[in-house]
């Protein structure tokens, strides 16, 4: 998949630490446009820290990343079975405080089965994570740019997501 960004310290005005990038764990996971029968695109609101990003996550050893994305559209969305249209790009994060790398697989994807109870992790059960639908690509884009992370790695989360969707946007897709 083509990297269409790389995200380190210095895009939020701090400097990178002087380790080395290739030491660093390795994370992959999976991030979706999510679409649903009328082209709204699905955000998860995380309110305990006022911001939005899209649905997905960590791609689990032995997983390929489509399973994993269908796995963690599941969980967060409930999202009960979707059919994946294309690839957007890879987002790369190195995340100095963390010595890891994230590596971003975005994907746009359509709904095609109802919506069930999502199986949302303690985690996100406590940062009150919702699912909220954007009537289309430009109100996607806005509520993403209106979050005001204010925890270490949410900032990465909320450029990657804008990243996301500009590229979609930008990319004229008849789906939208």
């Amino acid at each position: 998949m083509k990297i269409i960004r790389t995200i380190t310290e210095e895009d939020f005005g701090r400097l990178p630490s002087p380790s080395n990038w290739s030491t660093y764990s390795v994370r992959p996971s999976a991030r979706a446009v999510l679409l649903d029968g009328s082209s709204r695109i699905a955000l998860m609101h995380v309110v305990s820290d006022n911001y939005y990003k899209l649905p997905g996550g960590g791609v689990d050893e032995g997983e390929d990343t489509e399973t994993g994305l269908k796995r963690e559209l599941l969980e967060e969305v409930g999202a009960s079975e979707v059919e994946v249209i294309s690839e957007i790009g890879q987002v790369d994060e190195y995340r100095d405080q963390l010595d890891r790398k994230s590596e971003h697989y975005g994907y746009i994807v359509r709904l095609i089965g109802p919506i069930v109870e999502p199986d949302r992790t303690e985690e996100e059960i406590r940062e009150g994570y919702e699912t909220v639908w954007a009537k289309d690509i430009d109100e996607a884009i806005k509520l993403v740019e209106s979050g005001t992370p204010k925890l270490y790695g949410h900032d990465f989360e909320r450029l990657r997501e804008l990243t996301f969707l500009v590229q979609v946007k930008s990319s004229n897709t008849s789906l939208l």
